[in-house]
């Protein structure tokens, strides 16, 4: 199915404005993580997942009432919990989050205060779920969130660089370290948690990303045989214009499931559908506006120099 037939946008001549969109957004985001690391310590808000702490998901008999649970949590000890309330009235739920204790073994403590408090003045909740993690645990999980992300672009690198050349992985793994810093911008400047369900989103769309990049990327360099007079700015554009359709068609359908999932997907979902909606807007983006105006910057760099193109086209298929 194609959505659009002969477009002719000049994609590559647009390049000054989608630099200028990306450095907004990039530096809007540094910026704001900054703000959060002077702060709290971190570029941004940390979930139980990272920074340790507890979370406890109860389920009441009668509908309950925040301030009457907080000012009973209070006069039992524990302050500056956050409870909030799930989507659904309905179900009677609530997620109560205990900060995080430098002492691990005040993490059990805390837990046991919530429930005998809670005992005190409603009948005996259904718990739900508890999780317990304490902060040597909660650094590991983060050292082990930085290296899956890190060993996901390296990977894909070293394959892009056997499949193509070294510059077409080089281009696709700036274009999807650009979206990455992007979409955790946007949690620093939402002031929303990282946990390690968003970090599964993260590396959802680096690999959603990388996979629209190499649809253009493998375009690109089929045409660089079918057309070896056009300049290289042409064929890139054309490239990029021919697999339009496809990408409006793949990035469109999969924008409306996680925008659903976002508006309806409840409390629990809302942080790593949020990545995902941000993460596909941008990913989609980047194959266009940043990996490859990468290429042709990056030979006419070469030619400027007096060096030969370093863009082979394909190979042609063995009868």
């Amino acid at each position: 199915m194609e959505l659009f037939h002969d477009v002719n946008i000049d994609w590559l001549g647009k390049k000054w404005y989608f630099l200028g969109f990306s450095l907004i957004f990039s530096i809007a985001g540094i910026i704001s993580m900054g703000l959060h690391w002077q702060k709290i310590g971190s570029p941004i808000p940390l979930g139980v997942d990272f920074k340790g702490g507890t979370q406890i998901e109860l389920q009441f008999k009668q509908t309950p009432d925040i301030p009457r649970i907080r000012t009973a949590l209070a006069q039992a000890g524990v302050n500056d919990a956050q409870i909030v309330r799930y989507d659904d009235p309905s179900q009677n739920e609530v997620l109560i989050s205990l900060p995080e204790q430098h002492n691990e073994s005040n993490l059990d403590t805390g837990r046991d205060q919530v429930f005998t408090a809670l005992q005190q003045h409603y009948e005996t909740p259904i718990v739900r779920n508890v999780q317990v993690v304490g902060p040597t645990v909660g650094k590991q999980l983060q050292n082990k969130a930085i290296q899956a992300t890190l060993y996901s672009m390296l990977g894909m690198l070293i394959y892009l660089w056997f499949r193509f050349q070294l510059i077409y992985g080089v281009a696709a793994v700036v274009a999807c370290f650009h979206d990455t810093l992007i979409t955790i911008g946007a949690f620093a400047l939402t002031d929303r948690e990282m946990s390690l369900t968003v970090i599964a989103a993260i590396l959802t769309l680096v690999g959603y990303s990388m996979n629209d990049t190499i649809v253009v990327f493998d375009r690109i360099r089929e045409n660089l045989r079918l057309s070896r007079r056009e300049t290289l700015l042409d064929v890139v554009n054309r490239s990029i214009n021919q697999t339009l359709s496809r990408t409006v068609l793949t990035s469109g359908l999969t924008f409306l499931t996680v925008l659903s999932l976002f508006i309806f997907g409840g409390k629990v979902l809302n942080d790593f559908s949020f990545a995902l909606v941000v993460g596909i807007l941008i990913g989609t983006y980047s194959s266009i506006a940043v990996a490859a105006p990468m290429l042709v910057s990056w030979q006419q760099w070469r030619a400027g120099k007096g060096k030969s193109a370093v863009l082979p086209p394909a190979k042609r298929a063995r009868a």
